[in-house]
């Protein structure tokens, strides 16, 4: 009975000593900067942190990402299609280490949107200074 009960202790034992993978999550991100990120801990000790990238090639800067969690079917894949004609490739890539999957937060985007508001602005100013 004693060596019954000390292998049961010694298995629940090593389940709880397994560390759990945790992994960047960006639930939403365009232009590979992320909107909402966090860090979210993997529930299956077959789960690896992945990177979702979708993008339009005929629009090299425009696409989304996403990142967290998955099983392991699935990793290092590329897929084409199109939408609406325009077509789109999406690529998923994995990796196994704790939060080895960067999130970007900030940075280009800011500075890619002054200054296209400034070029608006600039637009929108001359084309009102010509029409009066």
């Amino acid at each position: 009975m004693g060596k019954i009960l000390f292998g049961i202790i010694a298995a629940v034992a090593s389940f709880m000593l397994v560390e759990s993978l945790t992994c960047n999550q960006c639930k939403y991100g365009l232009l590979g900067f992320c909107l909402s990120n966090s860090q979210v801990t993997c529930s299956t000790n077959t789960s690896v942190c992945f990177t979702g990238k979708a993008s339009f090639t005929s629009l090299a800067s425009v696409g989304f990402n996403t990142q967290g969690c998955q099983e392991l079917a699935g990793c290092n894949t590329t897929t084409n299609g199109t939408l609406l004609n325009v077509p789109y490739t999406i690529t998923v890539s994995c990796c196994s280490s704790n939060n080895c999957n960067p999130v970007q937060v900030s940075g280009a985007p800011s500075t890619k949107m002054t200054l296209t508001a400034a070029i608006g602005v600039a637009a929108l100013a001359s084309m009102w200074g010509s029409i009066l």
